[in-house]
């Protein structure tokens, strides 16, 4: 049986990803050191407590186990926080990663799908971004990333390892089945602040910037179900392992929303009233951030199951009531 590692696993993301590695009849290991995932959330395979920064650790884990591949979610991701904290992004994405990296080379582990992101690009040149996107980050987040695509290059070049980077826009909805969905602390990502003031549990949620070169002010998004994002690393990860070979691929819905949009989709799926607060904008934030992923749809065969933005707010809003 195919061996994957997941780093992340207990995380948004990576717990989808886990669940639906197990369901195609794949052997799941999780890594993760539970800063920011949740144990609860990892309903399959084997879980193991390590952190990337424990480079003996993580060492010990990859040489014990015949791993086929790797799959790295675990890293920091909030652009916010790392324009005010930046030497955490260089430490959690790239120092860790390269810890990843060395110990995957060590071990004779050459595959690897590495989550990446949008915020490689900065701001949008094009109406649709594509993969040959000028690259120019304009926050901490968006460089680590890009740094760490750079690394994979020359470690392709150098070593023989062959990875696919999946550079996805706004991750978002829940499980179809309700086990598992967003749980920061503290919450950042806007869909679940939305929610949770619909549930009263916050008072009010705070528009960042209304003056945007965007048809209502507010900014633009690309918003792409959760479970659709974890089938194209799984059509990734299968793609790897028959042929091998390095890219990297634009993953959203190639629409965008703006806030505003969010905020009033979301009134329509609760029933419930939203109050808005304005405030200025989030320093890093680009105004307009749309995919284009017709590579993926023609590379990978993804089709998204789940495209429109009603269905990923009313996944996510089951989940959250489960958590009320």
């Amino acid at each position: 049986m195919t061996r994957i590692l997941v780093t992340g696993g207990a995380g948004y993301i990576g717990a989808h990803m886990v669940q639906i590695l197990a369901d195609a009849g794949y052997e799941v290991v999780t890594l993760d050191n539970l800063s920011q995932g949740h144990r609860s959330h990892v309903h399959a395979g084997e879980f193991l407590s390590c952190d990337l920064a424990d480079a003996k650790c993580l060492r010990e884990i990859l040489a014990s186990r015949r791993f086929d591949a790797v799959m790295h979610f675990a890293g920091s991701a909030l652009v916010g926080e790392s324009m005010t904290d930046p030497a955490k992004y260089y430490r959690n994405n790239v120092i860790n990663g390269l810890n990843l990296l060395e110990g995957m080379r060590e071990s004779g582990i050459r595959k690897l799908i590495f989550s990446s992101s949008c915020a490689i690009f900065g701001e949008p040149r094009t109406e649709l971004i594509a993969e040959d996107h000028p690259r120019d980050p304009i926050n901490p987040y968006g460089r680590s990333k890009l740094i760490v695509e750079q690394m994979l290059g020359d470690y392709e070049r150098t070593y023989g390892l062959s990875s696919i980077s999946l550079r996805y826009f706004n991750a978002a909805g829940a499980d179809p089945l309700g086990r598992f969905g967003e749980k920061h602390t503290p919450e950042t990502h806007l869909i679940p602040l939305v929610l949770q003031t619909a549930l009263g549990k916050r008072a009010a949620i705070t528009i960042q910037g209304t003056d945007y070169a965007t048809p209502d002010g507010t900014c633009l998004r690309d918003y792409v179900h959760v479970v659709d994002l974890c089938r194209a690393h799984l059509l990734a990860l299968q793609k790897l392992l028959e042929k091998g070979g390095s890219t990297a691929y634009n993953l959203g819905a190639e629409r965008g929303f703006s806030v505003q949009e969010v905020i009033e989709t979301a009134r329509e799926v609760t029933g419930k009233k939203i109050s808005v607060e304005h405030g200025p904008r989030r320093a890093g934030d680009p105004s307009r951030l749309v995919c284009d992923s017709s590579r993926a749809r023609r590379e990978l065969q993804w089709v998204p199951l789940y495209p429109n933005l009603r269905t990923m707010i009313e996944h996510a809003w089951n989940w959250e009531l489960k958590q009320a």
